[in-house]
């Protein structure tokens, strides 16, 4: 078992970066498909959607954030940006084309990826996505910038997650968070999750959602406490992007595991016309 997961994972793989490696596993046989987690989560975090893609007929890789799970912490920069180079880099060691399925921070990357390298990215599954900083106040932030300090991070996280699952929780999610504490105690992830809380900005992202071709479905749960309004941000996306909307009942910040009985069709819905298989 590997620190990124609750269930038994394939063999973690790794790719070299500047400054670092990024952790990644890959399964399945067809269509590439790549998986990206948000700030504070894992790549298990798609634990539920990724064996149902696999038994689809797609290759599926699951990867972690830069200074999470079993990626390196020695990273000094972090964000949509840096996240974009990570994926497009995992894209071309996969084949040079793919679906790119990002949560949260993940999908303001997998934006930027599509913009500026079109011919790699054959469509875009976003959940709960963050591909434009939502409207706070200074106070707001600094707030949350202190609650993430590298001191306290991995406390504050253990009790700040279960808000961000609004709504039915999945079975395993006492485990499931006990493994994400887990992996953020150890030395230097506090760290590079702070860095990854202080220096992401979705400005990048919201700058190049008029450049994206590709095709796109947005997944949110309608209890997202991350957005004043889940329903809105979403049509929003959506008619940035083209993209179907699919709004899921019961359901926080993390949709695909917390109801995966409604997004995995959804997803597989969306592959089926984007990346069929041969």
């Amino acid at each position: 078992m590997t620190s990124s997961s609750t269930t038994q994972t394939p063999s973690t793989r790794y790719i070299t970066r500047p400054e670092g490696r990024i952790a990644y596993d890959v399964q399945g046989t067809g269509p590439v498909v790549v998986l990206v987690p948000g700030m504070g989560d894992l790549r298990a975090g798609y634990r539920f959607l990724a064996p149902q893609l696999i038994a689809a007929g797609y290759t599926v890789a699951t990867t972690d954030l830069r200074g999470h799970g079993d990626s390196d912490t020695t990273f000094s920069s972090y964000g949509d940006p840096e996240t974009a180079g990570d994926i497009e880099a995992l894209i071309d060691e996969l084949g040079g084309k793919a679906v790119i399925g990002g949560n949260s921070l993940a999908a303001g990357a997998a934006v930027i990826v599509a913009a500026e390298h079109p011919a790699k990215v054959t469509g875009l599954v976003l959940f709960g996505p963050f591909v434009r900083n939502p409207p706070t106040s200074a106070f707001m932030a600094w707030l949350f910038r202190t609650m993430m300090a590298p001191l306290w991070v991995a406390s504050m996280w253990k009790a700040y997650m279960p808000t961000l699952y609004k709504g039915k929780k999945p079975a395993d999610f006492n485990e499931y968070r006990s493994a994400v504490i887990a992996s953020l105690r150890r030395p230097g992830y506090g760290k590079a999750f702070s860095l990854t809380t202080n220096q992401t900005t979705h400005d990048p992202a919201e700058a190049r959602l008029d450049d994206v071709t590709a095709p796109a479905i947005v997944i949110m749960g309608d209890s997202d406490p991350d957005f004043t309004d889940p329903a809105g941000e979403a049509k929003w996306v959506g008619q940035k992007l083209n993209a179907q909307v699919v709004m899921v009942p019961d359901a926080g910040h993390y949709p695909q595991s917390q109801q995966p009985e409604i997004t995995t069709p959804a997803v597989l819905g969306f592959l089926r016309a984007v990346a069929p298989r041969a």
